[in-house]
């Protein structure tokens, strides 16, 4: 980029020199920059850089359980840390990035290291504080993740150990229970035998059992502690980091609208490369050179006449807004349904098939192809999503680039949320509840009949759907769009160049690190990073009652992005520009916000998706002997064939071999001899009221038990706490030796001389 003799005499009045080298490159310049020791030392000032004292405090540590703990945690782990030590001199007052950039390929980019923990501090270094803060966070959450697995794998396993002693799955896989079930669908749907539906009995008793309940408590504690741990973790890096005292400044005049574009003599010179040179050991301040020289840039990219915006000017804007969120949110229903309708179809269509393997099993079938076509609408949805939020926060044309990013993220969030989450949230709370009774089924758009459950419930169909999508949300999207992509675009690069293989060899053994680095891809941001982690957080708690193993797919997921993250940042991309941050923004929000959703959502699914209070209802209320036994039956309600509406009967009545006159479904409904027949019994409603007390108990006892714990643990650890206090005594100390210093000197001053009288001398007389 070429830069005009006005923008560089400008500069050089803040900086002692500028020096504009072209590069091999064609096009492409490159501005360096020297900043002299008293620029340094006044971006020092302004952010109150700490600097080391002759006088030391040694903060002993507490002996309480918790500092011991923490301390042989500590000792136990140490070979698990990077051999990365930040403050060597050799690493602190390394002024050559290529060696920074070195150890962080050895110690963080390779996967080899993926069982150690992360050099934040060296992240930290090389690429800022932000880029740090989320790397610190990634691996804060991933060890969380450790026990959550753990206990997760226990209860799937306790699933399996338990599931030849479940009692409603061997009614069910009795073959002496002659139950005659009513037909799934109309016509093309036959009778058939419940005996048929052992497999999902009993692969739905895997995730379906008493210790989900355990595992869902759990999991709600485990978001608090999370939080906590967190917040301590990033507590301790502010501290170590100095940014106790930060305070984000905002660029205003970055948003501002102006009437006309920039001028073409001085518009490219809004994008740059920029090295900075470090002198005299001072390396925190490089960063406040790199805004000021953008504010000066930006000062000249900006010299048209700005005008500030009014709210009726605004207005046209923010109703675009919500006209095109509600329009996406309601496209999102529309393809939800339209994976409904396919569901519904299918089934006919496998049911008439004259193919034996095809209707063999058709549950699986319909199941794992509708959960495939959710994910990859998902994943095409997802990037449509991320364009239209960026669309949409421009042109409310925020006043600041914090707001800017802020708006953003939250609509981003808003989109991805619902079109992930849109699909799960059917078949937890609405497949199967939606549906009537035989003979009173309700239709949509004509013929389609709603889909029920299964008799085991719609728990395994959500499970299946959660599987797939977590799965492959992560394989696809998150890793091999992350590897396959760069790689695609490097080709393409590579085959619009001129020039041939063995010449790209020889210009690049000639190009400079930094004329290497111009040809990676840009830096976007941390907003993708953050995101696909905030929703795989959703998965983990908003229905782990449902699919225990979730925790542990996270964190294999997570091992692998890290270092893929790790090997992304350091070979890929350009190096950012440094950011200061204290913490994560907007993102801690909306974690805490998913974590208390996560105990409504979790207390819904074990009260209303699985049996789990039925199957207490029934042994504690209606069961003979007090256990389980019988309580299949007690789930089935009778229907007589003959009050089948006319045209929805099966055309093959004699499929099992003899004349049906009564079938069953799973309902609580009075049977067709009664006085009020078809109606809800009296058990449905017993059961109804139980399933609400247990969601206000669940809610509220959980919620009491999260507070306990935040109000428990504190966000300072007990150290950094004590040397903040002996830090602040130290500053009272100078301030008062100073203060002293000026009274004295002032005293001298004030006083004057007196001229000195020789002492008089005694003598003794004899």
């Amino acid at each position: 980029y070429f830069y005009s003799p006005n923008h560089i005499t400008h500069l050089s009045s803040v900086f002692s020199s500028l020096l504009v080298k072209f590069s091999k490159i064609p096009g492409i310049g490159f501005l360096k920059i020297h900043a002299p020791w008293h620029v340094l030392c006044r971006e020092a000032e302004f952010m109150k850089l700490k600097m080391p004292t002759k006088k030391v405090y040694d903060v002993k540590q507490g002996g309480n359980v918790v500092e011991k703990v923490r301390l042989f945690i500590h000792k136990v782990t140490a070979p698990l840390h990077p051999k990365v030590d930040v403050s060597h001199p050799h690493i602190l007052y390394s002024y050559i990035p290529f060696v920074v950039l070195q150890l962080l390929y050895e110690e963080w980019a390779s996967y080899s290291v993926f069982y150690k923990y992360q050099p934040i501090g060296l992240i930290r270094k090389y690429f800022g504080e932000k880029v740090g803060l989320y790397f610190a966070w990634l691996g804060v959450y991933t060890q969380m993740l450790i026990p959550a697995a753990i206990v997760g794998v226990i209860v799937f396993l306790y699933g399996c150990a338990t599931v030849d002693e479940n009692i409603p799955s061997m009614e069910i896989c009795d073959p002496r229970n002659n139950v005659t079930m009513c037909p799934l669908c109309d016509q093309a749907c036959s009778y058939w035998k419940l005996v048929t539906a052992c497999g999902t009995a009993r692969a739905s008793h895997l995730f379906d059992n008493p210790a989900t309940v355990f595992f869902s408590i759990f999991m709600a504690l485990w978001a608090v502690l999370f939080m906590e741990h967190w917040k301590r973790r990033q507590m301790r890096l502010n501290y170590i980091w100095d940014l106790t005292g930060f305070g984000e400044e905002e660029e205003v005049s970055v948003r501002n609208v102006k009437k006309n574009k920039a001028s073409p003599d001085h518009s490219h010179i809004c994008l740059f490369y920029l090295y900075v040179f470090k002198y005299n050991h001072v390396l925190a301040p490089t960063q406040s050179l790199v805004h000021v020289l953008i504010n000066t840039l930006t000062h000249y990219c900006s010299q048209d006449e700005k005008v500030k915006l009014t709210c009726s000017d605004r207005l046209p804007a923010y109703m675009t807004t919500v006209v095109m969120m509600c329009l996406m949110i309601s496209v999102t229903f529309a393809i939800v349904f339209g994976v409904i309708l396919y569901r519904i179809s299918i089934k006919a269509a496998l049911h008439m098939s004259s193919y034996p393997a095809a209707r063999s099993n058709i549950r699986a079938t319909v199941k794992t192809t509708a959960a495939i076509i959710n994910l990859i609408i998902i994943i095409i949805m997802d990037e449509i999503y991320a364009a239209i939020a960026r669309w949409l926060t421009t042109l409310e044309v925020p006043k600041t680039d914090k707001s800017f990013e802020q708006r953003l993220i939250f609509k981003t969030f808003i989109l991805k949320f619902v079109n992930a989450f849109t699909p799960i949230v059917y078949l937890a709370f609405f497949r199967g509840r939606l549906v009537g009774r035989p003979g009173k089924y309700l239709y949509v758009v004509g013929s389609y009949r709603m889909e029920e459950c299964a008799h085991s419930g719609c728990l395994m169909e959500l499970c299946i759907q959660l599987c797939i999508t977590m799965l492959g949300k992560q394989l696809i999207q998150n890793n091999l769009f992350e590897i396959g992509i760069p790689k695609i675009k490097k080709l393409l690069r590579q085959r619009k160049s001129e020039m041939d293989t063995k010449q790209e060899e020889e210009l690049n053994k000639t190009l400079r690190r930094h004329e290497k680095d111009h040809f990676l891809g840009p830096f976007i941001g941390l907003n993708p990073e953050y995101m696909e982690m905030i929703i795989q957080f959703g998965m983990v708690t908003l229905f782990v009652a449902s699919f225990p193993l979730a925790p542990l797919f996270a964190l294999l997921n997570n091992i692998i992005e890290i270092r893929l993250d790790a090997k992304k940042f350091v070979t890929e991309l350009r190096r950012p520009i440094a950011a200061k941050a204290k913490d994560i923004g907007i993102w801690y929000n909306l974690l805490r916000g998913l974590s208390k959703v996560a105990v409504i959502v979790n207390a819904f699914v074990i009260s209303f998706t699985s049996d789990f209070i039925p199957r207490l209802v029934y042994q504690y209320t209606y069961s003979p002997d007090g256990t389980l036994h019988g309580f299949t039956n007690h789930t089935l309600a009778f229907f007589n064939v003959s009050d089948f509406q006319p045209g929805t009967d099966p055309l093959e009545p004699m499929h099992l071999g003899y004349k049906v006159d009564m079938c069953r479904y799973k309902d609580y409904r009075e049977p067709p001899w009664s006085t009020t027949p078809y109606d809800f019994s009296k058990e449905f409603w017993a059961i109804l009221a139980a399933r609400l007390a247990f969601v206000i108990v669940f809610q509220n006892v959980v919620m009491l038990m999260s507070d306990f714990v935040d109000w428990l643990i504190p966000d300072i650890p007990k150290d950094i706490s004590l040397q903040m206090h002996k830090e602040k005594i130290l500053m009272v100390e100078l301030f008062m030796k100073e203060e002293q210093g000026k009274r004295l000197t002032m005293r001298e001053r004030n006083t004057p001389q007196q001229p000195r009288s020789r002492p008089n001398s005694h003598t003794n007389c004899v």
